[in-house]
């Protein structure tokens, strides 16, 4: 299978979970519980993964491998607090932001000089995320609240941003199961500390819910690594925008969210923003 199909496999897998995260909300599960429960799920996924793989479960660079997790809880946290409290469409949106921070941290740690293309893309990007959040400003002290998810969907697409530039590192040498191991490794005592006195014992669907929350959080997760390893990280990152795409779909029929004026203006800009990023990016010529 090729890098684009992993990579559209991923993105679906993404926006089910998404669509489930928001499910749980509506009965009454709290956020780091459902933190939690994904975490247990992929942790026996990934065990039972690297089983028949037949490589060790902590890998070889553990010092970046514990900073993937940290900086996935991180990102997880933020994403799923955002999904609770504003559409499926600005969460996603928003978390699609994570290329501008991805290219922020590679210029002050790395040294990486923007190209003309990926300023261009943070250009339109940070113009989208003004249409977005512009009729809260315009609101007023009124809508002050409103503003807090949407601070939470931008921490989330920091967090994202650092995962993506430790998955490029750690990719060349470790199973991708190894890797997403990690990430609910650091969840599962994160969310205990934090939350466990409020967890709640949910209900039938509540379970199955869950259970799907997990399990679609895994196949993303494999999928999007997989992808990685098969395909130039860029263009991975440009196609799983798609995600977007099935989580306004989802949203409309699932929960009858119809996008404003202001989250399609915006969104279609940071849309925009990642086309012009792919398109414009230096092609290597090969060797005649």
């Amino acid at each position: 299978m090729t890098g684009p199909r992993f990579v559209l496999i991923s993105a679906l897998g993404f926006a089910l979970m998404s669509a489930l995260v928001k499910e749980a909300g509506h009965l009454g599960i709290p956020l780091l519980q459902i933190i939690f429960v994904r975490a247990v799920i992929s942790v026996a996924l990934s065990l039972a993964d690297i089983h028949r793989a037949g490589v060790h479960p902590l890998g070889h660079r553990r010092v970046l491998l514990l900073g993937r997790g940290l900086s996935g809880f991180l990102a997880l946290t933020c994403v799923f607090y955002a999904l609770l409290h504003l559409s499926m469409t600005q969460a996603t949106i928003l978390q699609y932001l994570h290329p501008v921070f991805t290219a922020l941290l590679a210029f002050v740690f790395l040294a990486e000089r923007p190209t003309a293309a990926t300023m261009a893309c943070i250009a339109l990007s940070l113009l989208g995320l003004v249409c977005m959040t512009m009729p809260y400003w315009e609101s007023g002290a009124s809508e002050t609240a409103s503003l807090w998810p949407i601070m939470a969907g931008l921490g989330g697409a920091l967090g994202s941003g650092i995962a993506y530039t430790l998955v490029r590192k750690l990719v060349a040498s470790e199973h991708p199961s190894v890797i997403v191991l990690y990430f609910p490794l650091v969840c599962m005592p994160g969310t205990l500390l934090l939350g466990g006195t409020n967890f709640v014992w949910p209900t039938a669907t509540g379970w199955w819910v869950l259970l799907g929350v997990g399990c679609f959080t895994q196949i993303g997760q494999l999928a999007l690594t997989k992808a990685m390893q098969l395909d130039a990280a860029s263009r991975v990152t440009s196609l799983s925008y798609v995600q977007i795409i099935f989580a306004a779909v989802l949203g409309l029929l699932v929960f009858g969210e119809i996008p404003t004026r202001a989250t399609l203006a915006g969104g279609g800009l940071i849309l925009a923003g990642a086309i012009v990023s792919v398109w414009m990016q230096p092609r290597l010529v090969p060797a005649s």
